[in-house]
């Protein structure tokens, strides 16, 4: 017995300090990070560095004090709300219809919609720079929008359908029998049960949205800049000011760490809503 109790607290120590060390290994990183945005540059370059220090904000006061930065920051905001928004309302849809439709080529039509997220996005820089120039969507809010659009759709589509997978379909019968219509069904009694799944799709889609940095690198010129691709070429320009990469980078990385924190909890609900079973 004395052993067996020696031995779990051996592992559980052992597990106590595995998770230790992994913890510093992720969290150092943004503590450097945001320990350099509130630190002069003097204090930032200090040897050894000071763990101890007054901090300041001027870094951020002039980040945004930056010419048209906090017009890029909307850009970004523009477009992964309005992605997210377009895809909710097509993709939410579409998932019922592949869950509960029954016809040729469905198994086919899911494989395509999976296969446009399995080749990495630098294949389809040129197809869609050649077709942008064409229809002058070149440094355009509505392009970013598109742009985001084609691989948020079928995110939603693929989480949304697990969603409506597991959820019997006594329920749509009953509602028949009372005399509700297949539009009624959807929005009245369907559509409740996959809410959380579906903040949790938006969330997703918002995050996929706000960190994307190739396409509006190549697509946008000046109107449309998104503030990651506004950051990066600010810094070009002001390679050696590691105070303002650093704020920026935390004021670029507050909001998706608050839709991870998001996300988390209405992914949890999402899933324990989704778990019905006939």
């Amino acid at each position: 017995m004395y052993q067996t109790k020696l031995h779990r607290a051996v592992s559980w120590s052992a597990v106590t300090v595995i998770f230790a060390v992994a913890l510093a290994v992720f969290i150092y990183p943004v503590y450097w990070l945001m320990s350099i945005s509130l630190k002069t540059l003097i204090e930032a370059f200090r040897t050894p560095p000071s763990l101890i220090f007054i901090p300041t904000f001027r870094h951020y006061v002039r980040l945004f004090a930056q010419e048209n930065f906090l017009r890029y920051f909307l850009n970004s905001i523009l477009m992964s709300l309005g992605a997210t928004g377009v895809a909710l309302m097509v993709g939410v849809p579409a998932a019922y219809s592949l869950s509960r439709g029954t016809f040729r080529g469905k198994n086919a039509l899911l494989f395509a919609i999976l296969a446009t997220q399995m080749a990495p996005p630098i294949l389809f820089i040129i197809p869609y720079f050649t077709v942008y120039v064409r229809i002058k969507l070149i440094d355009t809010r509505l392009g970013m929008i598109i742009i985001c659009l084609s691989f948020t759709l079928a995110l939603v589509i693929w989480s949304m359908r697990a969603f409506f997978d597991d959820i019997p379909g006594e329920l749509e019968d009953a509602a028949k029998i009372d005399g509700a219509s297949d539009f009624q069904t959807f929005a009245r009694i369907i559509l409740p049960l996959v809410a959380t799944g579906a903040v949790a799709a938006g969330i997703t889609s918002i995050i996929l949205c706000w960190n994307q940095f190739l396409f509006p690198l190549v697509l946008t010129r000046q109107r449309a800049v998104t503030a990651t691709v506004a950051l990066m070429k600010f810094l070009a320009a002001e390679a050696e000011d590691w105070g303002l990469m650093a704020s920026g980078s935390i004021v670029l990385t507050l909001p998706v760490l608050f839709f991870s924190v998001l996300i988390r909890k209405f992914l949890t609900r999402g899933l324990v809503a989704g778990a019905l079973k006939g």
